[in-house]
């Protein structure tokens, strides 16, 4: 479990760096007016995008190899606390205060995680009901698909932001079932994960891209933020066979200290101080009249 733990925490650390060269170069890539794949066409010609993509792709292989030790209800609230590295670097370089709304928002994260740890089972799940399995991914494939599908027709942003959580979650669950599948060593099966796991990944990249160059990062990432927590984990116990029941109170306690993360990460996600570290120079920009007074916004 510790071990488990561990390796998360150095995913999420690549993550939240890949995010954050990433969302930099969307913000200049240009073309959010529709949701297109060519917008990752233009951002492949940027290396610092490319950087961060690595560093991505480096992150998920430590989430498959942190999904062997620990349970999936351990590893993805874990992950949340990347953000805390995203606060440091906003206090740090660009001197953002730390007000009352991040201070709750760690707190939250942090206390959440550590319950998390303390009383979830200890025992490693795997998917035990491919009837399940096959459902719980068509329901999170559909919004992921359905806006680029039609998006000569939906260009509300709002759908891109759903897109992008949806795709989020289902690539975890796809990177859950990769470790499950090398666990039991059935390379095909990983491969066939793995290849979910990057498509869906990108195409959760791409709406994300799309919508922060039309909605304000802190609207963004306050929901993709609280979706990866709670889908995922709520996933566990439904496909994996990761017992709640088993756990203190009948599993209501790790389910609040669950929520506790989730409501942490989107406070976290909204916060401005967040936000510069994905979107700098807000205040230059109007997110197509969508933006509130004093909330950073995207060109």
């Amino acid at each position: 479990m510790i071990g488990g733990i561990a390796v998360a925490l150095a995913a999420a650390a690549c993550f939240e760096c890949a995010y954050v060269l990433q969302a930099l170069e969307a913000r200049h890539a240009g073309g959010g007016a529709v949701l297109a794949p060519t917008l990752l066409g233009r951002l492949l010609r940027r290396p610092r995008w490319v950087a961060g993509t690595a560093l991505a792709l480096g992150g998920a292989g430590l989430q498959v190899l942190a999904l062997t030790l620990a349970p999936l209800t351990v590893v993805q609230p874990t992950l949340a606390l990347g953000l805390v590295l995203l606060l440091a670097l906003s206090a740090t370089f660009l001197h953002e205060p730390v007000g009352r709304r991040e201070a709750i928002g760690v707190g939250a994260v942090v206390c959440g995680v550590a319950g998390v740890a303390l009383v979830a089972p200890t025992n490693v799940g795997a998917g035990d009901s491919d009837a399940g399995i096959a459902v719980l991914v068509a329901l999170l494939a559909v919004p992921v698909l359905v806006p680029f599908a039609l998006r000569a027709r939906l260009r509300d942003a709002r759908l891109r932001v759903l897109a992008a959580a949806a795709g989020d979650a289902l690539a975890a669950v796809a990177l859950k079932l990769v470790a499950d599948a090398l666990d039991r060593g059935a390379w095909g099966a990983g491969l066939a994960w793995a290849a979910l796991a990057a498509a869906a990944g990108l195409l959760a990249l791409t709406a994300e891209m799309s919508a922060l160059q039309r909605i304000a990062a802190t609207r963004v990432a306050s929901v993709v933020l609280a979706a990866q927590v709670l889908v995922p984990v709520l996933a566990a116990p439904l496909v994996f066979g990761e017992h709640w029941g088993d756990t203190a109170l009948g599993g209501a306690v790790l389910g609040l200290a669950v929520l506790t993360v989730a409501s942490g990460a989107a406070l976290l996600g909204a916060s401005r101080a967040v936000a510069d570290v994905i979107v700098p120079d807000h205040a230059e920009h109007d997110v197509g009249g969508d933006r509130q007074a004093g909330e950073p916004g995207v060109g």
